[in-house]
């Protein structure tokens, strides 16, 4: 069992470079976030946030330093066991939403407790069936799911779309939502209702947000602001990662 006291996100004197030969994009000596916290990232285009969301999501590997997730230190997992650990504790939303065209809006919202049985038991903990769960987490997005939930996502709109992948986020309440640029297709107030809907979601599931945007007009929603260039020792870092995989 974790201790709750402990921070769900710590790291110390990370250091990360794309290449041994290159200087480091990344230099961080210390960088927690407290569990429930709901903290704001920013910086500028290049200046390695993304970057830092693959490390805390446990998608790239520092070349130093240690970083622990939810009580658990990534450096001891093995890539597949990095990849289990990644779907049972985190949900990504992603600037681009990467909704499957494929598959429903529910299959979609349901993705990730395909791969977890700890996703899909959170999910049905309250004694709903994960059918339920997902039409609960749609109509709390402001969707209406005997609209949509059959429905292929590339015939919903970008601010539907955006919705549904906060809601597959969500689902089975996992300890950290990692949100990289969700609100950059959204007008100014489509995105404050966009916050407001995330908040009221994640207070009741109790988890922590990580959240990165360009836009500081939205840090004073947030628990705490940082500034990436504040934390990382490394001058003017060239961030080449692109959105988180």
């Amino acid at each position: 069992m974790n201790d709750n006291t402990q921070p769900i996100v710590q790291l110390r004197d990370i250091e990360f470079a794309w290449h041994r030969n290159l200087d480091p994009v990344l230099a961080i000596e210390d960088f927690a976030i407290a569990r429930g916290e709901h903290v704001f990232l920013k910086g500028s285009s290049g200046s390695g946030k993304t970057t830092l969301l693959n490390l805390i999501a446990a998608v790239l590997q520092p070349q130093a330093g240690s970083i622990t997730i939810d009580g658990q230190p990534l450096a001891e997992l093995r890539r597949s066991k990095r990849d289990q650990f990644r779907v049972d504790h985190i949900g990504l939303v992603f600037q681009q939403f990467n909704l499957l065209p494929f598959l429903s809006v529910a299959e979609n919202v349901q993705l990730s407790c395909r791969f977890s049985s700890l996703r899909k038991s959170r999910a049905c903990q309250a004694g709903l069936s994960l059918d339920q769960e997902t039409d609960r987490l749609l109509s709390a997005m402001k969707l209406s799911p005997n609209e949509i939930k059959h429905r292929a996502t590339s015939e919903l709109s970008v601010g539907q779309q955006q919705r549904v992948a906060v809601a597959r986020a969500l689902i089975g309440s996992p300890p950290l939502i990692i949100a990289d640029e969700p609100t950059s297709s959204l007008d100014s107030d489509s995105r404050q209702a966009f916050l407001d809907l995330l908040f009221s979601e994640i207070e009741s599931s109790g988890s922590t947000l990580l959240f990165v945007s360009h836009d500081a007009a939205l840090a004073s929603s947030f628990d705490r602001s940082v500034d990436l260039q504040d934390i990382n020792r490394v001058a003017s870092p060239n961030d080449l990662s692109g959105e988180l995989p």
